[in-house]
């Protein structure tokens, strides 16, 4: 994807080659479902402890969900989704994520408030719009510390507008269709968690509500610094070097090399990374963090960046 030399290229050919199966990730797909279960079933007993493992569960889950869009552990795009697509994390279907985060990985779109589905940035004429408490609070939501306790909200209310509001004005019959049924698809997998909270757990609804949005609170801790703008796309994806987070986050913090190469499992990434340190901050313009400590303590009540792109779209 991005223009590399013979030796700043991170990974040779061995190296990239991808397994029918990748057992790994397999594994790990099944011990998380596993770990779902067991953290449920604890909420009896110890509630506070189910709630905490829960939610962590539904982060890993989500990270396995984004493994599988880029074709692990399987080639198979059917099979990985049939692997991951309970909505544990309630909020997203699996197929509006996989649409939408493809998408996404138009690097040359990066950050566009139009053109990426995932871009922070509003457009100059959107930001006018909008009534100023709702810029107060989108102003607040560039602050890690806000964002992990609103950001969540925010985030959910911003995704159902927009997507309800595309699936009602989307022209391509085709299209509208496959939406309906990602959706619908959605609603069976709804359901089938709700039985297994409710009669497999005997948790009450607001817990696992509470689950699922400290999993969003964690998960915005990887998305706050994942993309900024910056002329060259290259140079718009970070790169969280190290932390104890990255296991959750499937070393999805490792990103500017995710994104070069999409096609690398999980555990592959830290190697390649480290094989071409130098290489890999050089090409994402050193945009870089030692962990996501660091990242706190700069941004933790100071907006990192500014709603309206800074490019003035």
């Amino acid at each position: 994807m991005y223009e590399l030399t013979q030796h700043a290229r991170p990974t040779n050919r061995r190296q990239v080659a991808v397994a029918a199966i990748e057992w790994p990730t397999l594994g790990l797909i099944v011990g998380c479902h596993a770990m779902w279960l067991v953290a449920g079933l604890l909420y009896a007993a110890v509630p506070f402890l189910s709630v905490v493992l829960l939610a962590i569960t539904i982060v890993l889950h989500s990270s396995l969900q984004h493994e599988a869009i880029h074709r692990h552990p399987t080639p198979s795009a059917g099979w990985n989704e049939a692997l991951v697509w309970l909505p544990l994390g309630l909020l997203v279907p699996y197929r509006r994520y996989r649409t939408l985060h493809l998408l996404h990985h138009v690097d040359e779109r990066l950050t566009d408030p139009f053109d990426d589905p995932e871009s922070f940035y509003l457009a100059h004429s959107d930001w006018r719009r909008l009534p100023w408490i709702v810029r107060r609070l989108l102003a607040w939501n560039n602050m890690l510390c806000v964002r992990m306790v609103i950001g969540p909200l925010i985030g959910a209310a911003t995704f159902l507008w927009a997507d309800m509001k595309a699936l009602s004005r989307r022209a391509d019959p085709q299209a509208r269709r496959r939406d309906r049924l990602a959706w619908a698809h959605h609603a069976i997998g709804l359901a089938i968690v709700a039985a297994i909270v409710h009669l497999g757990f005997a948790m009450w609804a607001w817990a696992y509500l509470l689950a699922a949005y400290l999993a969003l609170s964690i998960l915005a801790v990887r998305s706050f610094c994942e993309h900024r703008w910056a002329e060259r796309p290259a140079h718009r994806i970070v790169i969280v070097e190290r932390s104890w987070l990255g296991l959750l986050f499937l070393n999805n913090n490792l990103h500017s090399v995710h994104h070069a190469e999409p096609r690398l499992p999980w555990y592959a990434l830290p190697r390649a990374y480290r094989e071409r340190r130098a290489d890999w901050r050089r090409i994402n313009g050193g945009y870089v963090y030692r962990g996501y400590g660091e990242v706190l303590r700069r941004f933790a009540f100071r907006a990192k960046e500014p709603v309206r792109h800074p490019a003035g779209r």
